[in-house]
């Protein structure tokens, strides 16, 4: 599996390079070794239901590097990030491993998934990498995890305001949210700017994202100007059950 794919790896450095990110063979080693690790534990863990070796490229390393539009120089190169509901390790260890210096904490509530995600960055040898099982609801109110991050990553299939909820009480002031979204999300946007302001953040910019093998996407990156109420986020299943508005 893993010699096929390596063959076939010019999908993802095309598409990497089209978004400025230049990846070396040892980097896209490491990503056909991550993509080997994810279709054998997907076949007892249900970590995704794209397997195919061009559709992850796509759909999931690609997607997920995407994210280096919205972030600085100084983020790529040593910043924090929380990867809230990682799944599979997306977006978070694909950034990890196209920037080295990056620090990340892998949150997911499913304890198989963060099993995975242990034996991952053990088996790639990812430094700087925390993984942490539980509910965003729950960890957001720790001492050491709350206004604690440079920066959020949200891939999860959820509205902006239940996002924006779980995702920017983990940030520092001044730092920023990304969620990857579909491209038409202006009534979503128009819906959630309540609740971005009242967890003490904007919007920022929404940033529109074209690759290969992907339907038109973008990414709405939030800014945080001021701490979250310490009522938020709500106890667990409320963002998602009732949306800020």
């Amino acid at each position: 599996m893993a010699i096929a794919a390596e063959i076939q790896a010019d999908l993802l450095a095309t598409g990497a390079k089209a978004l400025g990110i230049r990846l070396s063979e040892t980097q896209t080693s490491r990503f056909v070794r991550y993509y080997d690790e994810l279709a054998r534990w997907n076949e007892r863990v249900n970590l995704t239901s794209i397997t195919e070796w061009e559709a992850v490229q796509s759909r999931h390393f690609l997607d997920s590097l995407s994210a280096a539009q919205a972030l600085s120089p100084q983020m790529l190169q040593s910043g924090s990030f929380i990867d809230v509901g990682s799944g599979g390790g997306f977006p978070g260890l694909p950034l990890k491993l196209a920037f080295p210096g990056m620090r990340g904490t892998l949150l997911e509530a499913t304890a198989k998934k963060t099993a995975f995600l242990a034996h991952l960055s053990e088996t790639l040898e990812l430094e700087d990498i925390s993984v942490r099982t539980g509910r965003a609801e729950t960890l957001a109110h720790e001492a050491e995890m709350r206004e604690a991050f440079d920066m959020a990553l949200a891939r999860a299939v959820a509205e902006v305001a239940t996002l924006a909820e779980l995702t920017l009480p983990f940030v520092r002031v001044g730092g920023i949210v990304v969620m990857h979204k579909k491209a038409d999300i202006a009534d979503e946007l128009e819906q959630a700017q309540g609740a971005i302001e009242t967890l003490g953040g904007r919007l920022r910019e929404v940033l529109p994202v074209t690759l290969p093998g992907l339907d038109e996407r973008a990414l709405v990156v939030l800014e945080k100007q001021h701490p979250t109420p310490e009522r938020y986020p709500r106890r667990p299943g409320m963002p998602a059950k009732r949306p800020l508005t």
